[in-house]
């Protein structure tokens, strides 16, 4: 497609809402506009650069043994309150009802939903270890969305979900993730550090963040 063709916005003075040059760069470079706090549309060329980054993690989640799944965001209530999570998850969690008056919310993470697929499909220990991963939007209903993409209240996240027999198959899948979140943020060519971190509502022995280190936090 020829570049006159090409559907590229962009705008030549700095939007008054863009905090950080990164924000202010897609805005004007037009990558995103802004819907309202915290919701962005991507436009075309912000969009290509999303698949691009997208491919590079398929890539690298996929030659870990993981399987790539997609998984609804609505959820109902039901499987939430179940976990003890419903009330633990506080304002943050977008919560609707349908016309029966039935609570739902738009999934800020699938623990919840993965879990329960997996007590539905997955009839035998001997197909464990199983590590199921997807691409997908969450919703957080953010107290003070800013800096563009790097506080949304809708954002695309990774996530994988590891089921297994005793902690070594654990130990061995969390090992695979580590090094492939590597190779990605080298692949993206992020410089970053990475630290312990305290694993939150999710719980678990041991937890790892990638830090991308910015003057913004």
């Amino acid at each position: 497609m020829k570049l006159s063709q090409f559907f590229i916005p962009t705008l030549k003075e700095v939007p008054s809402e863009a905090e950080i040059p990164s924000h202010s760069l897609a805005l004007r470079a037009g990558l995103i506009r802004k819907v309202a706090s915290g919701i962005y549309s991507f436009l075309p060329l912000g969009f290509r650069v999303l698949k691009k980054i997208e491919e590079i993690i398929r890539q690298e989640m996929n030659s870990t043994g993981a399987i790539e799944l997609f998984l609804p965001v609505i959820q109902p209530s039901d499987l939430w309150k179940k976990s003890g999570r419903w009330e633990e998850y506080g304002p943050e969690m977008f919560r609707l009802k349908d016309r029966n008056k039935r609570d739902f919310c738009l999934g800020p993470t699938h623990e919840e939903l993965i879990t329960y697929l997996v007590y539905l499909d997955l009839k035998s220990y001997k197909n464990l270890p199983v590590n199921l991963y997807q691409i997908q939007v969450k919703f957080r209903d953010e107290i003070r969305p800013r800096y563009g993409l790097l506080r949304a209240r809708e954002f695309i996240m990774k996530d994988a979900y590891s089921f297994c027999r005793n902690d070594d198959d654990s130990e061995v899948i969390y090992k695979k993730m580590y090094d492939a979140y590597c190779r990605i943020l080298e692949r993206i060519g992020l410089q970053y550090k990475v630290v312990e971190a305290d694993t939150g509502l999710i719980g678990g022995k041991i937890s790892h963040e990638f830090m991308v280190l910015a003057e913004n936090g």
